[in-house]
């Protein structure tokens, strides 16, 4: 377990500042160093080490002053990256890969979350596939006079390239389009839209895949790590003026690593961190609880998702959120992660 003393952030109105005990050095690979880092993030369970790093001070520990900006939607976040209002993002490896496509000068430095989702669906459906199989949709729809209606976020997203690679190349069913209905749901809906019968299954990160779990009337029709085994979920994306200044590129993969440690060794204080900050619902007692799920894997390193990364670039493209596939070398920032590690 890391030994991390508890430092809270100074609050400021609409954002976060974080006083540090020093001032970058003249060691970056740019014009320079930087005395201010700006990271934006969405409140959402997959950015467990934004979390720990706010409560247990870490942020404290960069070489440049740290404001950090909570914003409600993920295409938010890519606008103010896109524009250059924020610095590093918090944010799904699809977004990452379409700020990627139009030209952001940027990479990931560390990888946060994998295996993320679980599709929940009703009882009936989900007995109907333990016994059928792929064969369960086009039955379904026999039945039912129409397809299986399933609430995912946006074309593009993690979520949504994950529920077409499950349909299209693990069950090999059939184009997605023509295999079920899709309505956009954003997560934070999920629960109380399939709850009201409006949708029939989602495809859902923690904790709200907990929350489907725990009613009667639902369960598990697949998880994400069986359908794309360690694909990404969230990653840690930086800009060029990061980037180019070594030395606080490597200090937030290093603290980073260790928020990713201190999840491990106390995943209930992690907990914790994550509901105070994300709010919305999400108890403590709810959060512990989604640690405990498969779907709650927190991880740092960049290179453990440069191949799946590879293969979601593939569906996004296909999708036409970007040109073509990001190549690994301009996708991601692997220089600060590896020597903080050597």
């Amino acid at each position: 377990m890391v030994d991390i003393s508890r430092r809270r952030l100074l609050q400021k109105a609409g954002a976060t500042t974080v006083a540090t005990a020093g001032v970058a050095g003249c060691l970056g690979q740019g014009d320079g160093s930087l005395d201010s880092v700006s990271v934006a993030y969405v409140p959402i369970y997959p950015n467990m080490q934004h979390y720990v790093m706010e409560q247990e001070g870490l942020y404290e520990d960069v070489p440049a002053e740290v404001s950090v900006e909570r914003f409600s939607s993920g295409p938010s976040v890519v606008k103010a990256f896109a524009s250059g209002d924020v610095d590093v993002a918090l944010v799904g490896i699809t977004p990452a890969m379409v700020l990627a496509d139009k030209g952001t000068d940027a990479g990931v430095l560390a990888a946060n979350s994998r295996n993320g989702f679980k599709v929940m669906g009703t009882t009936e459906l989900v007995e109907r596939y333990e016994a059928e199989g792929p064969a369960a949709f086009e039955r379904f729809e026999e039945e039912h006079g129409r397809k299986v209606r399933f609430g995912a976020p946006p074309d593009g997203s993690v979520p949504d390239i994950l529920l077409r690679y499950w349909i299209q190349e693990d069950l090999g069913a059939g184009e997605m389009e023509s295999v079920i209905d899709k309505s956009k749901v954003p997560p934070a809906k999920a629960v109380q839209t399939i709850q009201s019968g409006d949708i029939d299954a989602t495809v859902i990160q923690e904790p709200f895949a907990t929350i489907i779990g725990q009613e009667d009337g639902f369960g598990e029709l697949a998880w994400s790590g069986n359908v794309l085994k360690n694909h990404p979920v969230t990653v840690l994306f930086a800009n060029h003026r990061v980037l180019d200044d070594s030395e606080v590129a490597q200090s937030l993969v290093e603290q980073h690593v260790a928020a990713t440690e201190f999840t491990a060794g106390s995943p209930d204080a992690a907990a914790t961190h994550a509901a105070s900050v994300i709010g919305s619902g999400v108890s403590e007692e709810l959060a512990a609880a989604a640690m405990e799920s498969k779907a709650s894997d927190f991880i740092s390193d960049p290179h453990a998702i440069t191949d799946q990364a590879a293969k979601m670039g593939e569906f996004v493209a296909n999708v036409g959120n970007i040109g073509e596939p990001i190549a690994t070398e301009d996708l991601f920032a692997f220089e600060p992660y590896d020597a903080s590690n050597r």
